[in-house]
């Protein structure tokens, strides 16, 4: 769907807002009710609405209208679904899943304003005496049309619109007020710090062009000159002279969530007190009640959600503005006992900036995403640490399907007490064991996804659904985990192409133990994710990639989709090369046929580094298993040195807690795996961390998967397909891990690269051209 346009705006206009937006805030009331599910994809949405149109008269029906209509100073504009010029019909089409009975009334009188409102706009703009207005449910499976109508006149219509305008303008006034309040603070904005670090204002000055002119920016900026303030500062300048409605700054990690929290808060104190910040949070991290169903009989906090969240939503925005991090939002929420997650996603609608992770604007159901299309906002985007957008992406836009995941649906509750369900999964679990015969080796690639599969894991889902929905209240985990797997596997389908492979796989560790000899896993796996990363830069006004490590530069962009043209910016350094002494250990090989015979030579460079000089030092692997090999001969061996080590599923706590005990006057060696939660977004200044080792090149691991990527790659990239796959991931992930190391410039440390691999020219062209490597 093509963004709304922005429609002529008439003179002394105050506020707009979209149809749908109008009545969310309007005519939503009583609970918070998740259960009327699963809703189709958007791919199925519009897909639905087009089998409804098609089925129209071709003469006398039009679709996607464009109308607006003026309440005192607000303007309500939107696009209605369809009218039948013959029968003076308006249509308002809703696609569904399940059993349409089931749909609270709550929610069927959402969808009547929205049918309402569009009426008004349509008698207006054709100067109709009446109207009649028809909601158009069609169902995705069956494709029945289910019609409610309903006859009005113009007067009752309008009426019923200024009814709606009613309860929105006194809001709508005072958000246009703040709007104006915003953008004249962010025009006297003073930067947070009395003066920009060296290459802090080559990195602004290229971020406020960008979002001027526009652009998308690819920007390479190296670590510890202050990114996050050298990119937010310059976005918020740019946001009133471009008439940017929201600004979205995101990140995979919590670290980088925090900084950009931190650099906002100081703004606020520098003339942005007004500007309102939200933070997001995953779900299970802002549930009160895990465990409880999303509804007024399950859960306290969703019953009368909608009927008390108008005094909340005021309470959050009063001003002066807070900053709305997550204990913010909680403390408000509980005041009013409603949920803190759903308010959240409430607030994002009159924030000015939303700090979040990667996935509320780039994956499927991304929140933000739907928010900007929905309002027609221009938005400008900070994407945070861009080179794990990649991976990120590429995990969006891949599902898999696991036999245990099958093997516990067919053996719950549901499946014993509804025969639908039990003979539903029984035949999936045919057309699985079918398929696994046919498979010979441990992995195999396929062109389509396998045809009666694919049939059977249709029919289940409509059976589960169904039951769902006959059961509201149920709640059956494993049904519900494998119902989410093959709905992620199904919504990819839709949009299969080059980008993407269908791989069957037998399972690996933990879970290859509980699956019985020739299952396999089935997954839908995305290679490059710029075909479905595209049309979301596309919906932007600007944004700006940044990271330490994007070289070379075509390559993310290939991998990402962005535009053409679009900007790149690659940052100097300010450090000095005298402040980092990067030596090549190439007698040594890390290769997984020499690990054993690498581990004494090894140990032996850390023990001579340490004694010439004694602190604190970082030692990454590849593996925890070369990790803990490593480490237990150092400790045999050297007894003196004080070790730490990165264990496996280490939770936050347990992450802070090891970086504690690198401090000032500490001295010892921290053993962590590469591309871990230590090799990036952590700031270890001065004698926190003086050293280096990286026992690794960080290549991907060579098996039949990261194969078939690189066979795509080469075949997508003229011939770079090893290069894509494997030398320059692995790569970045060595210049992170040792840009730990020199983060001020009174800094100074040593890196040890360990591998003969790294005298190769081809590699050292990779690293930072302000490093003067030596080989040993």
């Amino acid at each position: 769907m093509t963004p709304m346009p922005r429609l002529a705006e008439p003179e002394g206009l105050v506020y707009s807002v979209a149809v749908r937006e109008l009545c969310a805030f309007t005519a939503k009331t009583g609970d918070l009710d998740l259960r009327f599910t699963p809703a189709p994809s958007a791919q199925e949405g519009i897909a639905g609405h087009g089998k409804v149109t098609a089925r129209r008269d071709a003469v006398n029906y039009e679709s996607e209208i464009s109308l607006a209509s003026r309440f005192e100073n607000l303007l309500v504009r939107g696009r209605a679904d369809g009218f039948d010029a013959k029968a003076c019909q308006l249509e308002e089409i809703k696609t569904f899943k399940g059993r349409l009975d089931r749909q609270s009334s709550a929610q069927r009188e959402l969808h009547w304003a929205q049918a309402r409102v569009y009426g008004w706009l349509m008698c207006e703009a054709r100067g109709f005496a009446s109207l009649d207005i028809a909601l158009v449910y069609f169902d995705i499976d069956s494709e029945r049309e289910t019609a409610f109508t309903e006859s009005w006149s113009r007067d009752a219509l309008r009426a019923f619109f200024e009814a709606q305008c009613r309860k929105f303008v006194a809001w709508a006034q005072l958000e246009a007020e703040h709007r104006v309040r915003r953008d004249a603070a962010l025009r006297a904005l003073a930067f947070a710090h009395p003066e920009f670090r060296a290459g802090q204002r080559e990195l602004a000055e290229g971020v406020y062009r960008a979002t001027t002119k526009g652009r998308v920016l690819l920007a390479q900026a190296p670590t510890g000159i202050g990114k996050t303030a050298g990119t937010i500062f310059p976005a918020l300048k740019a946001m009133p002279g471009q008439s940017i409605d929201r600004l979205f700054y995101l990140s995979a990690k919590t670290s980088g969530r925090q900084l950009a929290l931190n650099a906002l808060s100081e703004l606020r104190g520098h003339g942005g007190a007004c500007i309102r910040v939200l933070e997001m949070v995953a779900r299970e991290k802002a549930c009160e009640n895990p465990g409880s169903a999303c509804h007024g009989d399950a859960c306290p906090l969703a019953r009368g959600f909608y009927d008390r969240l108008p005094e909340a939503r005021a309470d959050a925005l009063a001003e002066p503005a807070q900053l709305l991090d997550q204990e913010s939002v909680r403390s408000v929420a509980l005041v009013h006992g409603i949920c803190p997650y759903y308010l959240s996603q409430e607030l994002a609608r009159w924030v000015d900036v939303v700090v979040g992770d990667y996935n509320y604007f780039f994956d499927f159901g991304g929140l933000l995403h739907a928010l900007t299309l929905a309002n027609d906002w221009r938005v400008a985007l900070l994407v945070d640490e861009a080179h794990n957008l990649t991976d990120r992406a590429r995990s969006m836009y891949s599902a898999t399907l696991s036999p245990q995941a099958l093997k516990l649906a067919s053996q719950s509750g549901t499946a014993e007490s509804a025969p639908r369900v039990k003979k539903a999964l029984a035949a999936v679990k045919r057309q699985w064991s079918a398929m696994n015969k046919e498979q010979s080796a441990d992995y195999a690639v396929h062109e389509v996804f396998p045809a009666k599969l694919l049939g059977a894991l249709t029919q289940c889902m409509q059976a589960i659904g169904e039951h769902f929905a006959d059961h509201p209240d149920t709640l059956d985990a494993d049904v519900q985990a494998f119902q989410w797997e093959v709905l992620q596997v199904l919504r990819l389908l839709e949009t299969f192409g080059e980008h993407s492979i269908i791989d069957t796989q037998r399972p690996r560790g933990p879970s290859a133990r509980q699956a019985k000899p020739g299952e396999t896993d089935i997954s839908v796996r995305n290679i490059v994710p710029a075909p479905h990363l595209a049309e979301r830069w596309s919906r932007v006004h600007a944004a700006t990639l940044f990271s330490a490590t994007l070289t070379p530069m075509e390559f993310h962009a290939d991998l990402l989709g962005l535009p053409e043209p679009h900007a790149t910016l690659d940052v100097g350094s300010p450090f000095r090369a005298e402040q980092l002494s990067v030596q090549v250990a190439r007698h040594i090989s890390t290769r997984y046929a020499h690990r054993g015979a690498s581990i004494a030579p090894m140990v032996q460079l850390m023990a001579a580094q340490f004694a010439a000089r004694p602190g604190n030092y970082l030692a990454f692997f590849s593996s925890y298993e070369y990790l803990e090999q490593a480490a237990e001969a150092l400790a045999r061996q050297h007894p003196e040195i004080t070790l730490w080590r990165q264990s496996r599923r280490m939770g936050e706590a347990q992450q802070r807690e090891f970086l504690q005990q690198f401090t000032e006057r500490s001295q010892g060696i921290g053993f962590a795996v590469l591309g871990g939660a230590f090799a990036e977004g952590i700031d270890l200044p001065g004698k926190r961390l003086i050293g280096a080792f990286l026992a690794t090149l960080g290549l991907p691991q060579f098996n039949p998967v990261n194969e078939q990527i690189s066979a795509r790659m080469e075949r997508l990239f003229a011939g770079r397909g090893y290069d894509y796959a494997y030398l320059y991931p692995g790569l970045q992930k060595v210049v992170q891990a040792a840009g730990r190391v020199i983060r001020t410039p009174q800094d100074e440390g040593v890196v040890h690269l360990i591998d003969d691999r790294f005298a190769r020219a081809e590699v050292r062209r990779l690293l930072p051209a302000w490093w003067s490597v030596r080989l040993d």
